[in-house]
């Protein structure tokens, strides 16, 4: 009984979605929803990746291009199938992030996710938690807490936070 549970590996909740041709995940954990593509307020004097801010409901939430923050470049325009996935970064509230098409809602073993390659540079580097093998897939996992640097969270909480005074 006791080996059983030993050899038991923990199973992993990710929200899959593409950008260009890869195909990245999220921690479900820390996934508010996914919403289609509304209306997204530039902000002035933010970083190319900052898209702007959206009203959900009442709560102004930054937008970032995923595409741009990892240097991307996507081919075609967004279409029907471009989402906005809200998640909590902790620390900092919600984000919303713009990605070209939720697929799925994964499970995968603990076991089959392996810490990022040591070779990757520049700026996706530190974006990645790990990389996930389902099948003949790999999948990229990011990490949340590095979407944003310390600087860009305490200019988007500014511009947010005024935003908010100012309704």
């Amino acid at each position: 009984m006791e080996e059983e549970r030993i050899e038991e590996s923990r199973e992993v909740q990710l929200v899959a979605f593409m950008l260009e041709d890869e195909e990245f995940a999220v921690d479900i954990h820390k996934v508010r929803e996914v919403i289609k593509l509304p209306e997204i307020t530039p902000l002035p004097r933010s970083v190319d990746f900052i898209e702007g801010v959206i009203n959900l409901r009442g709560d102004i939430i930054p937008v970032v291009d995923l595409c741009k923050r990892f240097s991307l470049h996507r081919p075609e325009e967004r279409d029907e199938q471009s989402r906005i996935i809200i998640v909590e970064i902790d620390g900092s509230g919600e984000i919303g992030l713009i990605v070209d098409a939720v697929s799925e809602v994964l499970r995968i073993s603990e076991d089959v996710i392996h810490p990022p390659p040591t070779n990757v540079s520049g700026a996706r580097a530190e974006l990645i938690q790990g990389v996930g093998r389902l099948d003949n897939r790999l999948i990229i996992i990011l990490n949340l807490q590095e979407i944003l640097t310390s600087e860009e969270q305490l200019a988007l909480e500014e511009v947010t936070i005024t935003d908010k005074d100012t309704k």
